[in-house]
């Protein structure tokens, strides 16, 4: 069994002090923090290979193409695509739905086209879809939920039709907690025809991911939220897919030739990465998929789900405190939301910020689905490999002692 604990003094930043209490760090699905072994790789790199790949034939240009496509494959192998040339470098999940958008969805939605995608969904992959499908006269439909916040299966399948061309879920959610059945719904799209799109920002870093398993068409993350440097990201796609579209952005290393009048296009994955990439960024991605790796996939999901399991039931005894997402812990992931009656969530995360404790409050990039839910925003705390029990009983003590301060329940406001 892995040793949580002991992985937990890899990450030096969490070995502080916040307003004069020891920091607990509940903020990783808004990004994660780094391992010394990552931090270590990026600064290796720049002190020993850092060049422009791909365009020098000298050592250090040759070093650095090698750590460069070194990552594309770490990344090929750690979600079980069928070959490197399916993995794009990108900015982060956001670029890599925007480059599907642009490029996939200009070329193939027509007006009267569906788009479909959930209400649940992440601004991220909610915008791309809602302003292509106004500039092409295309239908965007939503998938409802469930009374426990699970994406509602039934209403996927009358949402999708045989005139969906495109379908974009999250494979884990950013508000709510759950894990959406990404394979039956790769299932449901491929039977009318239609491609599926998955944001696998809060999915990949915290459970096991097999593209090829799932039969996804397309699969987007960002490195921040699995330990990497900010800046960089991934794009899966299909080869078949991908060898299709039109290039996202023009420049250098993009193309094959260049003459006054025309141009033709390097292929893929190097016609979507224009221009020099974020090369650190990738070299520290692959550092943090081998850190994860090391661990286990399947044993770090097992560590946040122990750690949900003894935070919600804690949760849901407090009184004038609402949990959003499904209640039953085996549904639901290390991210949870939730708001004191009476008490803005930001009031909230400033008094638990007092007691050391990171938790992020507002919409959380997911507008549509706050106004589904009813409320304006939520408080959200969301744990990762490096969180322990002591970190859920020191989030439950200071929402009580909140709740005391501001008289929560008691008719009267402080």
């Amino acid at each position: 069994m892995a040793n949580f604990k002991q992985y937990r003094t890899d990450f030096p930043i969490l070995d502080q002090t916040v307003n004069g209490e020891k920091l607990v760090y509940l903020d990783s699905a808004a990004t994660a923090q780094r391992p010394t072994p990552v931090l270590n790789r990026v600064m290796k790199f720049y002190q020993t290979d850092n060049a422009n790949v791909h365009r020098g034939v000298h050592t250090l240009a040759e070093r650095a193409t090698a750590d460069y496509e070194a990552a594309r494959v770490t990344v090929q192998k750690f979600i079980n695509a069928a070959k490197p040339e399916e993995i794009i470098f990108t900015k982060g999940c956001t670029d890599a739905l925007n480059l599907v958008a642009a490029t996939y969805g200009q070329a193939n939605i027509q007006a009267g086209d569906e788009i479909v995608i959930s209400i649940a969904e992440h601004h991220s992959n909610l915008i791309p879809w809602q302003q292509l499908a106004k500039q092409k006269g295309a239908i965007l439909k939503y998938i409802g939920l469930t009374d426990d916040g699970e994406l509602d299966l039934a209403d996927a399948k009358q949402q999708i039709t045989d005139q969906t061309k495109l379908v974009a879920i999250a494979h884990a959610t950013n508000v709510l907690g759950t894990v959406n059945p990404i394979k039956e719904l790769a299932q449901i799209t491929h039977q009318h025809g239609a491609v599926i799109v998955v944001d696998g920002a809060q999915a990949v870093a915290h459970m096991p991911v097999d593209v090829q398993a799932l039969d996804v068409d397309f699969y987007a993350f960002s490195g921040h939220k699995m330990m990497s440097p900010t800046g960089i990201g991934v794009l899966y796609g299909k080869a078949d897919l991908l060898a299709t579209m039109p290039p996202y952005q023009y420049g250098g290393e993009m193309i094959g030739e260049v003459h006054q009048q025309a141009s033709t296009w390097a292929p893929i994955p190097y016609k979507f990465e224009a221009g020099t990439q974020n090369i650190a960024g990738a070299v520290g991605l692959a550092a943090a998929i081998d850190y994860l790796n090391q661990i286990g996939m399947t044993q770090i999901a097992a560590h946040e789900q122990a750690l949900v399991q003894k935070l919600l039931p804690q949760l849901l005894s407090i009184d004038q405190l609402t949990v959003y997402g499904p209640h039953d812990p085996a549904k639901h992931t290390g991210v949870v939301a939730f708001n004191l009656t009476g008490l803005h969530p930001h009031d909230l995360a400033t008094a638990l910020d007092m007691e050391g404790i990171a938790v992020r409050a507002g919409h959380h990039c997911a507008q549509p689905l706050m106004e589904y839910l009813q409320v304006t925003a939520t408080a959200r705390a969301s744990f990762y490999l490096y969180n322990t029990e002591a970190d859920v009983n020191a989030l439950v003590t200071a929402i009580k002692k909140a709740k005391e301060f501001f008289r929560i329940g008691t008719g009267e406001t402080k």
